[in-house]
């Protein structure tokens, strides 16, 4: 849904209901689904409002109130594993989550780790190391000229 329904619908399909109609009526009259004129009568007879609520996700995460823990793993362990830490939150805190979680949390955080092959420090200069059997020409370095 990219935007939510007008404030003047959701008051006249509250009115409806009040007014005598079924929820599946006052759904039929002004074209909504039931449920929809439902959950709106429902939120207005909770709290009094018609107005609708904030879409989109709420923000944040589950391992925030977490984040000394996890990154207090991290310092003490450099090479620990994402499904490590979520073993150790759920032994520790009681916290299930999935290393894509764990992962999440530490991009968020700027902590990513990639594993690649050791670089030279100039950037013109051969990446791997020629094999093969004596004699055969070494394939061009991976790093393109330029």
């Amino acid at each position: 849904m990219a935007r939510p329904y007008s404030t003047d619908l959701r008051v006249r399909v509250i009115e409806a209901i009040e007014g005598g109609l079924s929820t599946r009526q006052a759904a039929a009259r002004f074209a909504i689904g039931i449920a929809t004129a439902g959950a709106w009568h429902r939120c207005w007879r909770r709290t009094g409002e018609a107005k609708p609520g904030r879409l989109g996700n709420p923000g944040g995460s589950k391992l925030d109130p977490h984040e000394e823990f996890v990154l207090g793993l991290i310092a003490a362990q450099k090479d620990i594993a994402l499904h490590e830490i979520a073993e150790r939150l759920l032994a520790a805190h009681g916290l299930a989550v999935q290393p894509s979680t764990v992962w999440y949390f530490l991009d968020k955080h700027g902590m990513t780790f990639k594993k690649r092959r050791p670089m030279p420090p100039n950037k013109n200069a051969k990446t791997l190391r020629p094999r093969g059997k004596p004699g055969l020409k070494p394939r061009p370095a991976s790093i393109p000229h330029g």
